[in-house]
């Protein structure tokens, strides 16, 4: 079941990612805003070792190197395949833990006969 938690933490942090970047598409136009952002090989490895804070940092400049003269640094375009990607790693993950259970019951079954 070890594999299993592993899928879990990861989840939890794909949707807690998720939710970082809905908040930064609703204020793409927000003056000041920073764009908020985590590294998730770093926090797999932190969730991984039993921490339960992530770390959220602030960009002070857009992906290209420029903030709005508003101080906003949140590229919406940037968010959305941020977001596609996400939620493609998301959807992979839930496969993998479907998978991992669709064994288990398989080898519960045989067991059976």
């Amino acid at each position: 079941m070890e594999g299993i938690g592993l899928l879990e933490k990861a989840l939890d942090i794909r949707a807690f990612y998720h939710r970082i970047l809905a908040s930064n598409i609703a204020n793409v136009e927000t003056p000041g805003y920073k764009e908020k952002d985590i590294d998730f090989r770093k926090e797999l490895e932190s969730a991984t070792q039993d921490a339960v804070h992530i770390e959220v940092r602030e960009k002070t400049t857009t992906e290209d190197g420029i903030a709005a003269v508003d101080g906003n640094t949140v590229g919406l375009e940037d968010q959305i395949v941020k977001m596609t990607e996400n939620t493609l790693m998301f959807n992979s993950l839930v496969q993998m833990i479907n998978k991992k259970f669709s064994m288990i019951r398989y080898a519960i079954n045989e067991g059976r006969k």
